[in-house]
C-alpha cells in the first residue's frame, strides 16, 4: 500500500513538472518614465557633474514564473564604459567622469536573465549639461594698429569669446579691467572695443597700450553651488604716429666760435633740428632768419652754419644768428616750424701759455726761509708770484694749483683769467715740521681750463725751515722694570734709559735726573742715562726688596718727560738653614710624631725652602721623617714599649740621630743637628711631655709657683682662723679649764 502510494507521488510530480517546463516565459524589465530612477534606463538622463562612484540607477525587473533574475549592463566594443551594474540588485554605479562637452549621449545594452531565458535591450542616456567650461577667446593674440588722429567713440576692434557650456552658462559678456585714466571702452554685448568718448591717443605720449578684456559667462550650477567663470586676454593696441607735433632743435643751447685764422667757408656750427612726429617724421629745411649780418651762410639740408669772409673784416666779437627749422610736408610745402639762437664768438688762437713772474721778470723757482709751525691761515709773505696768460677770453683762463704734501699749502686764487697775484696760504701747520725734514717742495702748475691744447706751466716752491724747540724730550718707554741680584757691589751699572729729543741743538740735548723713594740708593749719569748703585750702597732682599723712582729727561729750555722705574732685588741664596740649637731633646709618644724646625732667613723661593733628612739614628732603622715639614715618627712596626725595650735591650728608651736640614737654593746650604728622643707611652709620656713643656716655658712655670705659695698661705689663714674662733668660744665656757691648761704648759 504504501510503495502504491509513493509511486503515484512521484508521477505527480513529473507530471507538473512537464506541465510547467512547457509554459516557461522569459523575464521582463519594468516600465520608467523620463524622470524615473528604477527599470531599464530608457530616457535616463544624468548631469556630467555626478560624482565617480555614484549609485544613480536600479535596473529592476521580474521573472512570471517568479524566479530570480540578474542584471547585465555592456557598451558597445571600442567604447568607453562609464557605468558598472551590481548583477543581483540591479545598482548601476558612476565609474568615470562625464563631460557632456564631448558626449552628450552614452549608448549602451541592458539585460535581464533568469538563467533560462534572457531578454536585452539597448537603451541611450542622456547626459545632462553644467557650467563647467569657460569662455574661450577667438583669434588670439588680439593686436591693434590705430592712427593717434581716430576720432573719440571709434570703434577699433571685435574680440569673441565661445563657451561650450549651454543655456546660461553657454552665454558670454565682456568687460575692460581698467584704471581710472582707461582710454578705451568695450560693449559688453558684442565685444566691440572702442575709443572712450572724450579720450585722445598720443603717440608721443604712448605709443601702446595694453588693454585686459575679460569675458564672463552666464552662470549656472556646477556641483550643486552657482559658478560663474571668466577668461581674461590682452589686447595690444600699437597707436600709429600721425603728423601732429612741430619740429624741434636738439642740444640747444648752440655755441659757434670764429678763430683769428679761419677762412671763408670755415665750418662755425652745425644745428640740429628733427620732427616730433618720431613715428613717422618729415624732412627739415634750415634757414637763417636774421642776425648773421652777412657774413654766415647756412646749409639747408644739413643745418652746417659756415663763414663767408675772413675773421679780420668781422665788425663783432659777438654774434646771435636767428636759425628757423622748418618741416617739409607734401609738394615740398613747408609746415610747422622751431626758432633757436646761435651765439658765434670771434675769438683769438689761443698760442701764450700761461707764465709766472718774480720781481725781476719771468721766473721758474720761488724761495723762502722761515721758522717751523706758522699758524693756520697765514699768508707766507716771502713770495712776491705773478701768473699771466696773453691769451683773450676763453684761452686765458687757467686754473692753478700746488702739488706738494696734501693740505700743508693752499693757492689763492684757485681759477685765473689773464693775470693775478699769488697768494701761498698755511692750512696745516703740522705739516711744516723741521723734524719731518728741513726743506719742503711743492709745484706750482697753472693749466688752461676750457681750450684743447691745455697748455700749463710750472714752477718750484721751496720753503728753507729754521727749528724752534717744539718738542719734549720723550723716553722710548713709559717705565722700566729691573733686577737686581742682592749683595751686588756698590756702583754697580742697573740700566740704561734713553729719552729722544728731534729738536736740534741745545734744544736737543737731554740732561737725566732722578727723584722719589728710594732713589737715594742709585744714581744716574746726567748725560747717557745709566743708572747705577751708590758707592756705598748694600741691596739686601731680605731687607728690602721693592723699589719704586722717577726718572726725568730735561732739555735746555726746561721741557721735560718723566718714565717711572721698578726696582726687584733678587734674593741670593746667603743664609744656610738654622736649628734652635744643636742639640734637641724630645718626647715622643708612640703614635705621635715630634717636630723639629729649622729657619731659613733668605727672602724668596726656593732659597727659603727647607727639606730634611735623617742622617744618621742610633738604633738604626727606628725613625722616618717628612721632607717638607720635620715630624720625625717611628717606624710602622714599632706599636709598643715592649718592641722598643726589645730593640734597646735595656729600660732606658732614650734614642738618639742627626737630622740634617738642607734649603733648595743654589748653590745648597745645610745645617744638622743631634736630636734626643725620650720614647714612652701615653700616660708617662704626657706628664713628662707636659713637664718637658714646662721647662721651656719658665714664665709659666713662676705663675705655678706663685699660685701654689698663695694657695698654701690662705689655707693656713683660714685654718688657724678657724681654730683661734674655736678656743675664744671654750674660754667662754669654761674659764677655769683654760687657766689650768694654760699652767700646765707653763709647768
Amino acid at each position: 500500500m504504501k510503495k502504491e502510494k509513493k509511486t503515484h507521488a512521484l508521477l505527480f510530480l513529473l507530471l507538473l513538472h512537464f506541465t510547467l517546463g512547457q509554459s516557461d516565459y522569459a523575464p521582463h524589465f519594468y516600465d520608467n518614465g523620463p524622470s524615473s530612477t528604477s527599470g531599464n534606463m530608457a530616457l535616463f538622463s544624468i548631469s556630467e557633474d555626478t560624482p565617480v562612484g555614484t549609485q544613480v540607477y536600479i535596473l529592476n525587473g521580474t521573472d512570471p514564473e517568479g524566479d530570480p533574475v540578474w542584471y547585465g549592463l555592456t557598451f558597445e566594443k571600442g567604447s568607453k564604459e562609464y557605468f558598472r551594474v551590481e548583477p543581483k540588485s540591479g545598482n548601476v554605479t558612476l565609474i568615470h567622469e562625464l563631460n557632456r562637452e564631448k558626449q552628450d549621449e552614452l549608448s549602451m545594452l541592458v539585460s535581464i536573465t533568469d538563467g533560462r531565458n534572457k531578454v536585452v535591450e539597448t537603451v541611450r542616456v542622456f547626459v545632462t549639461d553644467t557650467n563647467d567650461e569657460p569662455p574661450e577667446f577667438q583669434n588670439l593674440p588680439f593686436i591693434i594698429n590705430i592712427p593717434e588722429d581716430t576720432a573719440p567713440g571709434s570703434s577699433i576692434y571685435r574680440v569673441l569669446a565661445v563657451d561650450k557650456d549651454m543655456g546660461s552658462g553657454g552665454s558670454v559678456s565682456y568687460y575692460l579691467q581698467t584704471s581710472p585714466f582707461a582710454k578705451f571702452t568695450i560693449d559688453g554685448n558684442s565685444g566691440i572695443l572702442r575709443v572712450k568718448p572724450g579720450e585722445t591717443l598720443d603717440y608721443e605720449t604712448t605709443p601702446t597700450h595694453f588693454v585686459t578684456v575679460v569675458a564672463k559667462d552666464g552662470g549656472g550650477k556646477y556641483k550643486g553651488k552657482h559658478q560663474v567663470l571668466t577668461t581674461t586676454a590682452t589686447i595690444t593696441v600699437n597707436v600709429i604716429d600721425a603728423q601732429d607735433m612741430p619740429p624741434s632743435f636738439v642740444g640747444t643751447p648752440y655755441f659757434g666760435y670764429v678763430y683769428e685764422v679761419s677762412v671763408p667757408g670755415s665750418e662755425i656750427f652745425t644745428v640740429y633740428a628733427k620732427d616730433g612726429d618720431q613715428g613717422n617724421p618729415n624732412p627739415i629745411h634750415y634757414s637763417i632768419m636774421n642776425g648773421s649780418d652777412g657774413v654766415f651762410d647756412i646749409n639747408t639740408t644739413s643745418g652746417c652754419i659756415t663763414l663767408t669772409t675772413f675773421p679780420s673784416l668781422l665788425k663783432n666779437e659777438l654774434y646771435e644768428i636767428k636759425v628757423k627749422a622748418s618741416e617739409i610736408g607734401p609738394e615740398d610745402h613747408l609746415l610747422d616750424y622751431d626758432i633757436t639762437i646761435v651765439t658765434v664768438r670771434v675769438v683769438d688762437l689761443n698760442n701764450h701759455p700761461p707764465t709766472f713772474y718774480g720781481e725781476n721778470g719771468p721766473q721758474s723757482k720761488f724761495e723762502v726761509t722761515m721758522y717751523e709751525h706758522p699758524p693756520a691761515g697765514e699768508i707766507l709773505r716771502g713770495f712776491k708770484i705773478t701768473v699771466n696768460d696773453s691769451d683773450q677770453g676763453a684761452n686765458a683762463k687757467f686754473k692753478l694749483r700746488l702739488v706738494g704734501p696734501n693740505r700743508v699749502l693752499r693757492v689763492v686764487p684757485q681759477t685765473v683769467l689773464n693775470e693775478a697775484q699769488v697768494t701761498i696760504i698755511v692750512e696745516d701747520s703740522s705739516g711744516i715740521d723741521y723734524e719731518k725734514g728741513s726743506t719742503l717742495s711743492f709745484k706750482l702748475l697753472a693749466v688752461e681750463i676750457d681750450t684743447p691744447e691745455r697748455f700749463s706751466a710750472t714752477a718750484d716752491i721751496v720753503i728753507n725751515l729754521l727749528d724752534t724747540n717744539d718738542n719734549v724730550p720723550k723716553f722710548t718707554s713709559e717705565y722700566y722694570i729691573i733686577r737686581v741680584p742682592e749683595n751686588s757691589p756698590g756702583d754697580s751699572s742697573v740700566v740704561s734709559v734713553t729719552a729722544n729729543d728731534p729738536d736740534s741743538g741745545p734744544w736737543g740735548e737731554v740732561k737725566y735726573t732722578i727723584y722719589g723713594s728710594g732713589s737715594d740708593l742709585f744714581s744716574i749719569h746726567r748725560s747717557s742715562g745709566l743708572i747705577s748703585t751708590q758707592p756705598w750702597t748694600s741691596l739686601d732682599a731680605e731687607v728690602r726688596s721693592k723699589y719704586n723712582f722717577y726718572v726725568k729727561a730735561e732739555d735746555s729750555e726746561g721741557k721735560y718727560s718723566l718714565a717711572e722705574v721698578f726696582v726687584t732685588v733678587l734674593d741670593m741664596n746667603d743664609h744656610p738653614p738654622a736649628f734652635d740649637d744643636k742639640l734637641l731633646e724630645k718626647t715622643m709618644i708612640i703614635g705621635t710624631p715630634v717636630r723639629v724646625e729649622a729657619v731659613d732667613e733668605d727672602a724668596e723661593s726656593p732659597n727659603n725652602v727647607i727639606e730634611y733628612s735623617i742622617m744618621k739614628a742610633d738604633p738604626d732603622n727606628a725613625f722616618d721623617i717628612n721632607p717638607d715639614t720635620g715630624e720625625i715618627q717611628l717606624k710602622s712596626y714599632i706599636k709598643s714599649m715592649e718592641i722598643v725595650q726589645n730593640i734597646t735591650k735595656q729600660k732606658d728608651c732614650k734614642w738618639s740621630l742627626v737630622v740634617q736640614a738642607r734649603d733648595r737654593g743654589s748653590p745648597s746650604f745645610s745645617t744638622t743637628a743631634v736630636v734626643n728622643i725620650d720614647i714612652t707611652e701615653a700616660i708617662k709620656g704626657r706628664i713628662i711631655s707636659y713637664f718637658m713643656g714646662l721647662s721651656k716655658r719658665p714664665l709659666t712655670v713662676f705663675g705655678i709657683c706663685v699660685s701654689i705659695v698663695t694657695s698654701l698661705i690662705l689655707l693656713t689663714i683660714c685654718i688657724s682662723t678657724i681654730l683661734y674662733c674655736s678656743a675664744v668660744k671654750k674660754s667662754r665656757i669654761n674659764p677655769e679649764s683654760n687657766y689650768i691648761k694654760v699652767i700646765r704648759r707653763v709647768k
